[in-house]
Formats: structure tokens, sequence, C-alpha cells
């Protein structure tokens, strides 16, 4: 396959750190939106997420804007590298001014990695830290960040899963809106091509042979296959949609929602007992075009469609 081009370093308004400790295994992304923040919105279809701040995201509560949204690994332990994000945008004058103190809201979700390298060494306010100090708008793609430790393919017993990473990838309409994606895939299942169908992830048997857990699933392997059943919470895929036109809540909420659509085109099964699948979405508002919203939703489950087979694509490569 051949990657899918852009990502969302091309949304204006939108820039991307990422630092990783690839010995253990494990790392930061983080998505950062305009100083004065970006309207955001969440959905959460995993049954096992691990998050900070979505709560603040839902329609009718009162702050509106993120000013970063960090993905990482490291499990629960990870969420701690949203401290070191928030009190660096803090020592710049970046989040919401309280009066006494400027608070930044730095939404976050994590995903399983332990088991790959060091769960030891999980990333914290100092990962969280580097990695806003990184941030441009050039993005590596593959085992960086949130996707150093990522895998997939985890229900075929005896087999090894393929290997995850970060993906990202974008579109500009013809209205001059872009709408960007980025997601680490760290998912139970397998990824499957988002326009040929062709499974291009899944587990493999000791001998390298490719193993798809569709035949586990539905009883039409050649070969008699046992059912891993993973742990609750030891994958997930999470991501952040962005796109630079003005959205209200209500709407950059329904784009998160509508974004786990690209997740079910790619990876089979999604939104399970053992993922905590999370999306979040952000309107930058820096291109003040009229656009229809139904289009603008199926770009956003385009576009993580592709980032999916992105993070593929560079993982294994």
């Amino acid at each position: 396959m051949q990657p899918y081009s852009g990502d969302i370093c091309k949304v204006h308004g939108i820039r991307v750190g990422q630092m990783q400790n690839e010995t253990a295994r494990t790392g930061v992304t983080v998505v950062l939106g305009p100083r004065e923040g970006a309207m955001a919105g969440v959905s959460v279809r995993g049954a096992a997420p691990g998050t900070r701040e979505t709560d603040v995201l839902k329609p009718g509560n009162l702050v509106e804007v993120a000013h970063a949204i960090v993905l990482s690994g490291g499990s629960a332990f990870g969420l701690a590298a949203a401290d070191g994000v928030m009190r660096t945008l803090a020592q710049t004058g970046i989040g919401i001014d309280m009066g006494i103190a400027r608070v930044p809201i730095v939404p976050a979700a994590v995903l399983f990695d332990l088991g790959v390298g060091d769960p030891n060494a999980a990333p914290d306010a100092a990962m969280g830290r580097a990695a806003v100090t990184t941030a441009g708008k050039e993005l590596l793609q593959g085992s960086y960040g949130a996707g150093c430790g990522c895998t997939i393919g985890k229900l075929v017993q005896n087999a090894v899963p393929s290997k995850g990473g970060i993906g990202s990838a974008s579109m500009t309409l013809p209205e001059g809106v872009t709408v960007g994606a980025i997601v680490a895939v760290n998912a139970v299942g397998d990824v499957y091509h988002p326009q040929t169908g062709q499974c291009i992830a899944s587990a493999r048997m000791p001998d390298g042979k490719p193993m798809m857990s569709d035949g586990l699933l539905f009883g039409s392997s050649p070969m008699p296959m046992q059912m891993r059943i993973p742990a609750p919470g030891t994958n997930t895929t999470i991501g952040v949609i962005a796109v630079d036109c003005k959205l209200t809540k209500d709407e950059v909420t329904r784009l998160a929602d509508v974004a786990h659509g690209g997740l079910a085109r790619t990876i089979r099964p999604s939104h399970t007992q053992m993922d905590g699948d999370t999306l979040f979405a952000m309107a930058t508002e820096r291109v003040m075009r009229e656009i229809n919203f139904v289009k603008l939703c199926a770009a956003a489950q385009e576009v993580t469609a592709r980032a999916v087979a992105n993070a593929v694509y560079y993982a294994q490569a």
C-alpha cells in the first residue's frame, strides 16, 4: 500500500509535539490549538477508557475550548503527562484567565502499552513538557509519540500482534476548509485498508502466517484457533480530528462522534470491552468559510480511516 497524503498539521492553527522513550516503548503526542484555544468536543465509544477533562467538553458545560489535547501511552499512569503540558502552557501565558491565574484546558486520553516495554517507565509530566517544547508543523508517523508501543491484533491465542503506531491524514475541501486526523492505533482488532478492504495488520502465527480475528470470531478460519481475551483496557485507539472552520460546541462534539465511523471502517472489531476508543475534535476558526456540515462529517470519517491506515504503513515500514 501507499500512504495517504497530508496530516493534521495542515489544519490552520494546529501544531503537534511528540516525545517517546524508545527503550521503554511508550510516548506522548500533544496536539496544540491556537493560543486562545479551539472549540473542542469528545466522543468515547470504547468500554475501557482512560481519560482526563472529558466532562468539561460536554455540550452545556461552561468551558468550550481546549488549548491542547494529550494522547499518551502508559495506561492511567500516562495521564500524568497532561500535567506537564498544562504547566508549560500556563508558564507561557496560555489558558483561561481566572483573574489570579491562567488555567489551560488540556483533555487527555491514554492507551495501554505496559506489556510491550518497561511498565515502570510510563509517560510523566516531564515527558509531556518535552513534547510541548517540540511542537511544530512537522509530524513523524509510525513508532513515535503515543504510537511508540502500539500493537494490533490481540485476539488469537499463541499469535504475535503486529506493530501499530501513530498515523495522520488530511484533506482540503473545495470550500478551502482543511480536515485532519491523528490516531494512535493500539487495537485489539485487526486493521483493514479503507479503500481496498484488504487486511493490512493482524496477528501472526509463529511461522509468520497472518491470522485474522474475523475467522476466529465468525468460524470461517481454515485452521482451528482459540480466542485470547485480553484484560479490559489493555488496548485502545485514541485520536484527534481537527478542522479550521468555525463550529459550535454541539457541532464539534458531533464531529468527534461521527469520526468513530472511520475507526469502525478500518478496525475489526472496534469499540470492544477491551478497548477505550476515544476521539477528540477541535475547530480552530482560522478559515471563515461556510461549509455543509454533512460534508464536513463525511470528511472527518474519511481522514480518520486514512490516519489508521497510515499508522500501520509507517509503523511497519
